[in-house]
């Protein structure tokens, strides 16, 4: 155990992560903040929602985004870049067919957790402890959860092994930050897909923008903070 130190949850959440799932671009993504201020933050995108009409169970989800709602979906970007104990880093594969897992010795599950070490290894401080949340989606979740914590664990890589508390799964539409993290994946997986039919879904985007001033379609410079974005380049 760390002693004196923060806690910190990370909340994760993937898009067209599969192989053959007939979409090019995979983003991984994840919001995170201080233990001690978790609820509270729940209780302020609770707030938002019952602010614009919606219920407190309603889930913020990219793909429901639309131009009706789209005043409850900016004030929650507003809310985010406000709130400086929330932050926000995403792993972007651009062109999955181009990767070449045979060249290097590997499968696309193992390209998987290399992406989620990628994710999380700008995140995670060996002076902190983290718990590392992920959203259930499928049959495979726990083996791939079990296999996770092996690959972060291992002492090849420059995790402390007391860093990580806890990894497992929870369910997206219990957890707000991890339902902030969907919109944020959705969103850049949406600008590099090159799509432009939703009106309301191209306002979150530049509004994103306008907070970060950057066009989002390049990384960032692995320093920043608040809304960190890794693009994956195939060797």
């Amino acid at each position: 155990m760390i002693l004196n130190t923060k806690t910190f949850n990370v909340f994760c959440d993937e898009s067209c992560h599969l192989l053959n799932d007939h979409q090019e671009v995979m983003v991984i993504g994840a919001t995170w903040c201080p233990d001690s201020i978790t609820k509270k933050i729940a209780r302020d995108i609770r707030a938002i929602k019952v602010k614009h009409g919606l219920s407190e169970g309603f889930e913020i989800k990219w793909t429901k985004v639309s131009k009706s709602k789209i005043s409850f979906y900016l004030e929650l970007v507003d809310y985010f870049f406000a709130n400086q104990a929330l932050r926000f880093r995403a792993v972007i594969v651009p062109h999955k067919s181009r990767l070449d897992h045979q060249r290097f010795n590997q499968d696309h599950n193992t390209f998987y957790y290399k992406i989620c070490f990628y994710l999380l290894k700008n995140i995670i401080e060996n002076k902190s402890l983290y718990r590392v949340y992920f959203d259930i989606k499928d049959t495979l979740g726990i083996e791939k959860i079990e296999k996770l914590r092996r690959v972060l664990h291992n002492s090849g890589y420059d995790f402390d092994r007391d860093s990580i508390e806890r990894i497992q799964h929870i369910r997206s539409h219990e957890v707000q930050q991890l339902q902030l993290a969907d919109l944020f994946i959705g969103a850049l997986g949406y600008l590099h897909r090159g799509y432009d039919t939703n009106e309301g879904k191209l306002q979150i985007i530049e509004k994103i923008r306008f907070y970060t001033n950057r066009d989002l379609l390049r990384s960032t410079l692995p320093t920043e903070r608040k809304f960190n974005v890794f693009v994956w380049e195939s060797r």
